[in-house]
């Protein structure tokens, strides 16, 4: 555990005690600070008072008299749409708002560092989508390299539940833009940004305040590399406002959607194959294609920001190669589950937006599609960008008719998973893919998508 810094002896208030918020509390407990915690849901209000934490209605008039400051878990809104009471309050008293993010980086580094050969480093992964699948990669990689590293934050372990850092060892995080928004202090040594596609937009206002909420990475204290994807005119603009010329190689810019050219640090991929230049020579190449951890294109692009983090941190494209070939996915990302009678069966229910849905019908010639659930913002025309890819969409959900209207793939509503995977299972021929890839939220039939993707794999298994 991280013990929180600078708060000893005062009272600081936590909102939300999910897995974020009863870690933060034991944090501040460990820094000798004085947490008074709060939750609407009882049964979470009990866990804590079971681990001796105060619980106090935070929304009471005077609650935050003599409070340091306010800890926001992440699924708490502090702006838009509206902000929680709670934070609003906080904000009239003139309390400071932050999260668990804010306070690692204040209180990751010691005194201690002063004995070590080498202090420890911070790799943060941010963007629409990706970050999961680049962050697990980066710590896959250094792993495999022979290094101490640990991977936590929207993946893994929290923050604050990590082990303080050891002699050249690396922490590797995955931060989502609720985290990065609002977070006060935000001081990587390497800062990545695979991307961006709308999303959230509700929770930040609209595209342009999710992609600031996404920036304050590079912004806050600045990191001293910055690996970005610039296929987008946002990540394009990062990077130039990151870099102070063209030669700047603190800005390591990665694309899959064409060359990169110029005096600076590139890493694209095309082809299937990665390439690496630097000062206009090649320094390093990698054939992606065989790599079955990293189908499709939007894998490739995961490939060169996690090649290009782990050569920011001094690891040698021969080492980060074997690491790649090495690597097994992580669940519900194109994760391969099954392969029967030359029909493989792939979990992809972390595509819950268009976008990723997308890049995942994209990575596959001939789909049967298992989609569907809570539909997000923006609507589902853009999937049928990738609809050359798809034999028949089988629509789940509670709203499976609506949704299958929307496509212009040949569509049976299917309404379970189970009745889903039945039909796909029964149509699929040799040399065909079935994949899951919803393109949409899970809440309407299942608790995440981590449970709508192990239904998946359950129907899958007991056919087979």
């Amino acid at each position: 555990m991280i013990p929180v810094k600078g708060f000893s002896g005062q009272k600081v208030a936590v909102l939300g005690l999910g897995r974020s918020g009863l870690t933060t509390a034991r944090a501040l407990r460990a820094g000798n600070a004085e947490p008074v915690c709060w939750d609407d849901n009882p049964a979470a209000r009990a866990a804590a008072e079971a681990e001796g934490f105060t619980c106090c209605d935070l929304g009471r008039h005077g609650a935050f008299d003599e409070v340091a400051c306010l800890i926001v878990s992440p699924g708490i809104p502090h702006l838009y749409p509206s902000p929680n009471p709670v934070v609003a309050a906080a904000l009239e008293a003139g309390v400071p708002v932050d999260n668990d993010i804010g306070l690692f980086f204040r209180s990751f580094a010691g005194p201690e560092w002063d004995n070590l050969d080498t202090p420890p480093r911070v790799v943060a992964v941010t963007g629409s989508n990706g970050k999961s699948t680049t962050a697990a990669l980066i710590h896959h990689i250094l792993i495999e390299a022979g290094r101490e590293a640990q991977l936590a934050g929207n993946i893994g372990r929290g923050v604050l539940d990590i082990d303080p850092g050891g002699n050249g060892s690396v922490v590797v995080l995955e931060f989502s833009s609720y985290q990065t928004e609002l977070a006060r202090s935000l001081t990587p040594d390497v800062a990545v940004f695979t991307n961006l596609s709308p999303d959230h937009l509700d929770r930040h206002g609209g595209l342009g305040g999710y992609f600031a909420a996404k920036r304050r990475l590079f912004a806050e204290g600045g990191p001293d590399r910055a690996v970005i994807g610039v296929d987008e005119d946002e990540g394009a603009f990062l990077a130039g406002q990151l870099a102070e010329a063209p030669t700047d190689d603190r800005v390591i810019r990665i694309s899959v959607a064409r060359k990169l050219t110029g005096p600076g640090w590139q890493v694209f991929a095309r082809k299937g194959f990665l390439s690496e230049y630097r000062k206009g020579r090649q320094a390093g190449s990698i054939d992606l294609r065989e790599i079955k951890g990293l189908p499709g294109a939007h894998n490739h692009q995961n490939a060169c920001a996690a090649y290009a983090a782990c050569r920011a941190l001094g690891l040698a494209p021969r080492i980060i190669q074997d690491a790649l070939h090495s690597y097994p996915g992580l669940p519900h990302r194109s994760q391969i589950i099954a392969e029967a009678d030359g029909v493989t069966y792939v979990n992809d229910s972390k595509a819950t937006n268009v976008d990723s849905a997308v890049k995942a019908l994209n990575a596959f010639k001939k789909v049967r599609w298992i989609c569907g659930g809570l539909e997000k913002e923006g609507g589902l025309s853009a999937l049928n960008s990738a609809s050359e890819h798809v034999l028949k969409a089988y629509v789940i959900g509670r709203e499976a008719a609506g949704f299958a209207m929307q496509l212009q793939a040949d569509t049976v509503v299917c309404t379970t998973m189970a009745e889903a995977v039945e039909q796909a299972m029964n149509d699929a021929q040799s040399g065909e893919t079935i994949l899951l890839a919803p393109a949409a939220a899970s809440f309407d039939q299942y608790d995440n998508f981590e449970q709508r993707g192990e239904d998946f794999a359950e129907q899958v298994r007991k056919r087979l």
